[in-house]
């Protein structure tokens, strides 16, 4: 019999083998496990087969010689290491299971199947500390998504009780040290050092940067910038009552001129979307749009004009800068999104905020207060609602992001429009909030 015809043939036999174990048929199955067995005995898929059949039986003893064969036969196989491993749980033989899980994680160090039997074996040890380590790895190198069957569902559950166990014992170990070492530093600010110690515990989401359109690299990625790095935040704070009396005069004496933010064209993809598209329960009152004044509605609100006049906007020709007033209707929900492009913040001056009201980018959720402007980085994925019943109003505009030198903005400037004016395409420099 050819080589081809052999392994064609072990196919068959070995389907025969799964055919009746399924069905329940095991006399089939032991015959046609025989006739294989006959016909490749070194085979490694032959002997784990033989093995893992001894395994279900709760036959360890006899399935163990068969998957050492199996193994010595492809030592490369980290499947075939860990059902040797399985074995030697079965038989109480640690020494043996922790040496062939070993074996599996050289052959396919992200093996999560090994991974969490080696995590397994530590607990059982009562090595709790790397038993959580081996979870946390397991967890890590799962495939993603929920389609996994009931018995791996369980796992990862116990898995993450597991994990978050072990985190919360290290913040009880690490209390008084941080304590301790806080103290030393009188005065400092420790927001970043907070983050990054919620992130390490679990408590905190870990947020990247991810523009639709434009990556500028080097870009320090901060959620919200520190507000004391723009003093000319200062005059839109403190001219907040004047500002709102303009958006409120325009949204009661304009409201037709207050458009839907979100409006894509038919047969555009909607994604997150759909709900708000063409609809006034997010809409906006443009004063600058794509880099092009609303001359009617600027001299509708000469103190908000005044002052945009004298901030960093972003200056991109027929892109930036844009400023609106945006009103979120009550009981509406901004879904998450990112911005196009990390060259530029985004301005929040609320104006009108009821109770109820949120914000979130990245892992960081905020309140507005009236009267207390920010800035962010919209490329981290963030989103707003509205619970109240009344509308919430904000002052929104763009700025240069202050990280970029002068000729950094200039270059920029020239490739954002370039690729517009070659593309013939519309603004990539779109924004929301």
């Amino acid at each position: 019999m050819s080589a081809a015809a052999t392994d064609a043939r072990i196919r068959e036999l070995m389907e025969q083998v799964d055919r009746a174990d399924r069905s329940g048929d095991r006399r089939a199955g032991d015959r046609a496990m025989a006739q294989v067995q006959e016909l490749a005995p070194g085979h490694p898929g032959v002997l784990n087969a033989a093995g893992m059949r001894e395994l279900i039986r709760g036959e360890p003893a006899a399935a163990r010689p068969l998957l050492e064969k199996a193994v010595a036969a492809d030592s490369g196989s980290a499947t075939l290491w860990l059902n040797l491993a399985l074995a030697n749980r079965d038989l109480r033989d640690d020494a043996g299971e922790a040496a062939a899980l070993e074996r599996a994680l050289v052959a396919d160090p992200r093996f999560y199947p090994a991974l969490l039997q080696k995590a397994r074996l530590f607990e059982r040890q009562g090595k709790t500390k790397q038993a959580a380590f081996l979870y946390q790895a397991f967890l890590f190198c799962l495939p993603p998504g929920d389609g996994h069957p009931p018995a791996l569902q369980a796992a990862v559950a116990h898995a993450r009780q597991a994990v978050e166990g072990h985190l919360k014992a290290t913040e009880a170990f690490l209390e008084g040290r941080l304590k301790e070492a806080k103290a030393r530093h009188p005065g400092e600010r420790m927001e970043r050092v907070e983050a990054c110690y919620e992130t390490l515990m679990g408590r905190r989401g870990l947020y990247m940067p991810a523009p639709t359109f434009m990556q500028f690299p080097r870009l320090p990625a901060i959620e919200f910038p520190d507000c004391a790095e723009y003093p000319w935040l200062d005059a839109f704070e403190a001219a907040t009552p004047e500002i709102r009396a303009e958006a409120q005069a325009a949204f009661s004496q304009a409201s037709q001129d207050f458009q839907p933010y979100i409006s894509k064209p038919v047969g555009a993809p909607l994604d997150q979307w759909g709900e708000l598209n063409d609809s006034r329960r997010w809409s906006s009152y443009f004063l600058l749009k794509n880099g092009k004044p609303v001359d009617e509605h600027l001299a509708r609100c000469p103190r908000t004009a005044a002052l945009l006049k004298v901030a960093p906007l972003c200056d991109v020709p027929m892109h930036a800068p844009t400023a609106f007033f945006s009103v979120l209707a009550p009981k509406t929900r901004i879904p998450p999104h990112t911005g196009v492009t990390n060259t530029r913040f985004i301005v929040h001056l609320p104006l009108v905020v009821p109770a109820g009201c949120g914000f979130r980018v990245g892992a960081e959720k905020r309140e507005w207060r009236e009267g207390k402007a920010w800035v962010f980085d919209d490329t981290f994925e963030h989103e707003a609602w509205n619970d109240s019943d009344v509308p919430r109003i904000i002052l929104i505009f763009d700025v240069w992001n202050s990280f970029l030198t002068a000729a950094e903005r200039d270059l920029v400037s020239v490739i954002t429009h370039g690729v517009q004016e070659f593309g013939e395409g519309a603004s990539p420099f779109a924004q929301g909030g």
